[in-house]
């Protein structure tokens, strides 16, 4: 059992449900990104996934196009992304799942990509640009060393899609909660809740709904309905406007606390 299905199982026992922040490897550098990830641990993060900047990120919106360019600058790839992992592990159990595109991965490892992924204490990868009509040896070469394989349900996915990628996900059902990209919203839509429980219907894995989850209230809202809620653009936001400030992990760290409540 994956330390992933581990935590999901452990809050299925004590009836919680999961909070998922998200924030940009090397944003504003790697060393920052160490505090984050272990403040953010501390504040209760349940499972954290770790963006790994790319140049062409075509799923994510202004405020993660911004947090990639600004990592892409020291430079941080897969590469330098995967022993600052291997650090944190020191301390740190909480399940971390990176979020990336096919593209940097495969420069970085087209052989073994797994093992080094496991090695370093990754649990599970979520590549937003690789379909599941496409990713059977991926999957297989992910699943063989352990690491879970996470995909994307789409507001658009009819039921025979939503099953396909329900036998090519392990770990938890990523749901996007709207169509387009990543990005800080005042309102949910009313249909996600549908969604979800159609996604169920195919699936007895975890369902996690993000894109878009920005307030406390709309944590509560997803949860009332998933098995966990993902924030992203609004944290990499608060990373954005402290920049220059000494207290930028511990602000952030403050922001998933009020949105985990």
């Amino acid at each position: 059992m994956t330390r992933i299905s581990q935590k999901f199982q452990q809050l299925q026992t004590e009836k919680r449900k999961g909070f998922i922040p998200y924030i940009t490897a090397g944003d504003p550098d790697l060393t920052t990104t160490e505090r984050l990830i272990l403040a953010l641990a501390d504040a209760g993060a349940d499972v954290i996934e770790l963006g790994v900047p790319f140049s062409d990120p075509m799923a994510d919106g202004p405020v993660i196009q911004r947090a990639s360019e600004r990592a892409l600058k020291n430079p941080v790839g897969v590469a330098e992304v995967l022993p600052m992992v291997e650090r944190v592990r020191q301390t740190c159990d909480v399940p971390i799942v990176l979020f990336t595109y096919f593209n940097p991965l495969m420069q970085f490892a087209k052989q073994d990509a797994g093992k080094k992924l496991k090695a370093a204490g990754v649990d599970g990868v979520l590549i937003t640009d690789l379909i599941p009509e496409e990713a059977e040896s991926f999957v297989a070469e992910m699943r063989a060393a352990d690491v879970d394989t996470i995909f994307l349900v789409a507001p658009t996915s009819t039921d025979e899609r939503i099953k396909l990628i329900a036998e090519h996900t392990s770990g938890f059902v990523y749901v996007v909660a709207r169509t387009g990209v990543t990005g800080v919203r005042e309102s949910l839509s009313l249909a996600i809740g549908g969604l979800v429980k159609r996604v169920k219907q195919h699936t007895s894995l975890p369902v996690a709904v993000g894109f878009g989850i920005s307030t406390p209230e709309q944590v509560r809202e997803v949860c009332g309905y998933a098995d966990a809620a993902v924030v992203g653009s609004r944290l990499v936001l608060e990373i954005e406007h402290n920049l220059d400030s000494p207290h930028l992990v511990e602000r952030v760290a403050t922001l998933a606390r009020e949105l985990k409540g």
